[in-house]
């Protein structure tokens, strides 16, 4: 065997050389013995040639080799559908099934509202009016739609500030107890405003004069109807009986 100035270079050359003239000789040999196997051998040296080429099948979208490009596309056809929502590639069998558990409508269990099923999660994590939220006050759990409402009145009541001994409105509270400066400040102050919604709170229970009066008036009132009630009655009575 002759080698090339190139080494395995030059020997890979000379395998090449070698090789065609066999092919070449196996078509003369298959064109004399069988003039119609000459077809087929040219077509499948031609099949092997390509194996390293591919082409987009027309269906799919997808890359096949070009040998195989024939007897993908009618298979890809036969068996495969696009999916017109997302475009995935599904079996015609089971198109309607892919179509109802992943694209299909589907309605909130909470709030009945329907929506597309990607989102489904997101709604009722994040965005449905009937999730389950807690007051950041109490934390009680509540529906979302209602906590708004719930949060206006619950911030308003009052806690006993342990630091300053003063009532603080909860919604104020994590601001008043950054800023609170403890016991020795506030103590008067706090028990100037306790003494004085303590005085307010008496003047609140002690009824007005006209008040007793009109009690007074009332129970005199109610007496007399009763006797005359009581009269009446016992007149009624004793003239039946002389009858």
């Amino acid at each position: 065997m002759v080698y090339s100035r190139g080494g395995p270079k030059g020997q890979s050359h000379s395998s090449k050389v070698v090789r065609s003239t066999k092919e070449e000789k196996g078509k003369r040999r298959v064109s004399n013995e069988n003039p119609g196997l000459l077809a087929d051998f040219e077509r499948i040296s031609m099949a092997l040639a390509s194996d390293e080429t591919t082409r987009i099948c027309n269906h799919c979208d997808r890359p096949i080799p070009s040998s195989n490009i024939d007897l993908h596309y009618a298979h890809c056809v036969r068996n495969l559908e696009k999916c017109k929502v997302c475009g995935d590639m599904v079996p015609k069998k089971h198109a309607q099934e892919h179509f109802l558990n992943t694209h299909a409508p589907v309605a909130c269990s909470l709030c009945s509202e329907t929506m597309e099923r990607e989102i489904l999660a997101i709604h009722k994590g994040e965005n449905c009016p009937q999730r389950i939220v807690t007051c950041e006050f109490c934390e009680f759990p509540l529906p979302a739609i209602d906590l708004a409402e719930h949060q206006e009145v619950c911030g308003n009541r009052t806690e006993l500030c342990h630091l300053c001994n003063r009532y603080i409105r909860l919604r104020e509270r994590y601001n008043h107890e950054s800023r609170c400066s403890g016991v020795a400040e506030n103590v008067g102050s706090s028990r100037d405003v306790r003494a004085a919604e303590r005085e307010q709170g008496a003047q609140r229970r002690q009824p007005p004069e006209y008040s007793r009066r009109r009690l007074l008036f009332t129970i005199a009132i109610t007496g007399i109807a009763v006797l005359l009630g009581s009269l009446f009655f016992q007149k009624k009575t004793e003239t039946s009986q002389v009858h």
